[in-house]
C-alpha cells in the first residue's frame, strides 16, 4: 500500500470483492439520500485543509481529531438505527489494506531507528564527503536513491520512513534544503510504488484490470521515466536556488566510515524482498543485522537499542538491558522507531473507515455514475476521466491502496466500454493513485515521513528536522510530472491501446 508489499493478489481479492459488491447498491441509508455518505470525509479534509494549509499545524494528531469528529457527524445522518453504520466503522478499520500499512511503518520505524542509533547517518555524511555529493546535489542523489530502494522493496511508505530517518538528517547537516529534501524523499517513493512488481498498488492495479503484474510493470516503463527525467533535473536546478536550513544550535556531526556498515543492512532487506519474501520478513532481517553490527562493532549498546529504566540500581541492573534512571520506563530504538507511528495509525484506520461508510451509503457509487454516464463520452474524454477521477478518489481515501480498490471496478468499467486495454488501464490507475498518495498534506505517504519527523528526528537534532506537510506539496516533482504524463497521455492518445492491440496473460487469482 503505498507500496506496503510483499503481498500477492490474495492479499487484496477479499476487499476487491466487497468494492465490486458495493456498486450493486447502498447498504445504510442516509437522510439526504447517497451523497450524505460523503459528509464525514468531506468534513475531515475541509479540517485538514484548515489545519494544515489555512493555520499551517500539521499534527497528525489533530487530523485524528478531525476524523473522529466527523465520523461522528457522519452517524447523524444515518437512517433508522445506527447500528448498521456502527458496524460498518468497525468493517473498514479491520481491512487488511490498513493493516499492512500499519504493520510496514512499526517494522520500518524499527529498522530505521536502529540503524540511525548505530551512527548510519554519520556514514552518510562520511560518504557524501567523500564524494563530493554536496547540498546541491544530495536531494537529487536522494531522489535516484529512495527510487531504486522503493522498487526494489515494493514499499513507498517503508521507504519513505528509511530515508526521513536516516537521509534527510544527513543532508541537511550537510546543507540542502530540508524542504526539497523530503519532496525528493516522497519523490522517489512514487517512482518505485508505482513500479516495483512486489508493490501492493502494482498488484492491485494488474489484478483488477485482468492484466499480469509483468506486462503492467513493463508497459509502465515509459511513463515512469518520462516524469522520473525531468524530476532529478528539477531537483539539481531548485537544488542550487534554494538556502540551507539554519542549523544555529545545532550539534555539527562529524562523519564517520563505521555507520556505512549498516549499507549492509539495507542491501539485506532489498535482496530479501526481491527474493519474492515478505516485507515483514525482509526487514526483520535487516534489522537482526543492523541490530548485530550495532553489538559487535560498538556502534551502539544494548541500552541503545531496547532499555528497561528503574529508578535505583539493583542486581538486574547488571542485564545490559536494565539501567538507572531518572523515572521508570521503556526506551531505546526499538520502542521510539515504532512509538512514533501511533497518531498516524489511529488516524489510517479511521480514514479507511470514512471510506467504507462512504461506499455502503452509495456515495462513491453515484460519484462514478455521474462521470460513467455523464462525463465519459469517448476514449478521449474516458481517460480523462480516469485520470481526474482516481485523483478525486486518492484526495479523499487517502491511502492509495485502498483507493485503488475502491475505484478499480469503475476504472475497469469505463475501460471496457471503449475498449481500452487492461494494462492502460492499470497504468492510469496506479499512477495518480501512487503520486497523489504522497502529495496531498494529509494523505499517507506525506504524513508517514512528518511522523518519522517528529516521532524520531525532532528529539534528536531539534525542530529544525521538521517539515510542515503543506510546504512540501509543490515539490513531490515526480509525483506531480507523473500525473502530468497521464492526463498529457489520456488527450493526446500516447501509448494508448485497445483490447484487441494484444491480450495479457492470464492473471493468477490464486
Amino acid at each position: 500500500m503505498a507500496g506496503s508489499s510483499g503481498g500477492s493478489e490474495t492479499s487484496v481479492s477479499g476487499e476487491l470483492k466487497e468494492a465490486e459488491e458495493a456498486m450493486e447498491g447502498p447498504r445504510i441509508a442516509f437522510y439526504g439520500g447517497k451523497w450524505a455518505s460523503t459528509i464525514p470525509l468531506v468534513l475531515f479534509i475541509l479540517w485538514a485543509i484548515f489545519q494544515s494549509g489555512v493555520l499551517g499545524i500539521g499534527d497528525t494528531n489533530g487530523l485524528v481529531i478531525g476524523a473522529l469528529l466527523a465520523t461522528i457527524i457522519g452517524m447523524f445522518f444515518a437512517k433508522g438505527s445506527w447500528k448498521t453504520y456502527a458496524n460498518t466503522i468497525f468493517e473498514g478499520m479491520t481491512q487488511r489494506v490498513a493493516a499492512t500499512a500499519i504493520v510496514a511503518w512499526l517494522w520500518a520505524g524499527m529498522f530505521s531507528a536502529t540503524m540511525q542509533t548505530g551512527e548510519f547517518v554519520d556514514g552518510l555524511i562520511y560518504a557524501a564527503d567523500t564524494l563530493g555529493v554536496g547540498a546541491v546535489t544530495f536531494p537529487a542523489a536522494t531522489f535516484v536513491l529512495a527510487a531504486l530502494l522503493a522498487t526494489g522493496i515494493g514499499t513507498g511508505y517503508g521507504t519513505t520512513v528509511a530515508f526521513v530517518t536516516l537521509f534527510f538528517p544527513a543532508g541537511v547537516l550537510v546543507g540542502a534544503n530540508p524542504v526539497l529534501l523530503f519532496g525528493a524523499i516522497l519523490s522517489g517513493a512514487v517512482f518505485g510504488d508505482n513500479l516495483a512488481p512486489v508493490s501492493d498498488t502494482t498488484i492491485v492495479s494488474a489484478v483488477t484490470q485482468d492484466s499480469d503484474i509483468g506486462g503492467v510493470v513493463a508497459s509502465r516503463f515509459k511513463y515512469a521515466i518520462i516524469a522520473a527525467i525531468p524530476a532529478f533535473i528539477l531537483f539539481l536546478i531548485v537544488g542550487s536556488m534554494m538556502p540551507s536550513a539554519d542549523l544555529t544550535g545545532t550539534a555539527p556531526l562529524e562523519g564517520t566510515a563505521p555507520g556505512l556498515l549498516h549499507l549492509i543492512s539495507m542491501g539485506i532487506v532489498i535482496y530479501t524482498a526481491i527474493r519474492g519474501r515478505h516485507i515483514v520478513e525482509a526487514i526483520s532481517w535487516g534489522l537482526i543485522a543492523a541490530i548485530v553490527f550495532n553489538l559487535v562493532f560498538g556502534l551502539s549498546s544494548v541500552s541503545d537499542i531496547v532499555a528497561l529504566q528503574v529508578t535505583e540500581a539493583s542486581a538486574w541492573t547488571a542485564l545490559p538491558f536494565v539501567v538507572v534512571a531518572d523515572s521508570a520506563g521503556v526506551g531505546g530504538s526499538l520502542l521510539n522507531g515504532a512509538v512514533g507511528f501511533f497518531p498516524l495509525i489511529v488516524l489510517t484506520l479511521l480514514i479507511v473507515a470514512m471510506a467504507r461508510i462512504m461506499i455502503e451509503g452509495g456515495g462513491f457509487q453515484a460519484m462514478q455514475d455521474i462521470l460513467l454516464n455523464s462525463v465519459a463520452t469517448g476514449v478521449r474524454s474516458a481517460e480523462t476521466t480516469m485520470v481526474v477521477g482516481t485523483a478525486a478518489i486518492n484526495g479523499m481515501i487517502t491511502i492509495n491502496t485502498a483507493a485503488e480498490i475502491a475505484i478499480s471496478p469503475y476504472i475497469a468499467r469505463i475501460g471496457e466500454k471503449f475498449n481500452i486495454n487492461g494494462y492502460r488501464r492499470a497504468n492510469i490507475l496506479d499512477a495518480n493513485t501512487a503520486a497523489l498518495g504522497y502529495i496531498f498534506p494529509w494523505a499517507g505517504g506525506v504524513l508517514v515521513g512528518y511522523q518519522a519527523m517528529i516521532g524520531i528526528l525532532e528529539p534528536e537534532y531539534g525542530s529544525v528536522m521538521v517539515i510542515e506537510p503543506v510546504s512540501v506539496v509543490p515539490f513531490v516533482f515526480h509525483g506531480w510530472l507523473l500525473v502530468i504524463v497521464f492526463l498529457i497521455a489520456a488527450i493526446t492518445g500516447f501509448g494508448r491501446e485497445y483490447i484487441s492491440d494484444r491480450k495479457s496473460e492470464e492473471v493468477s487469482r490464486v
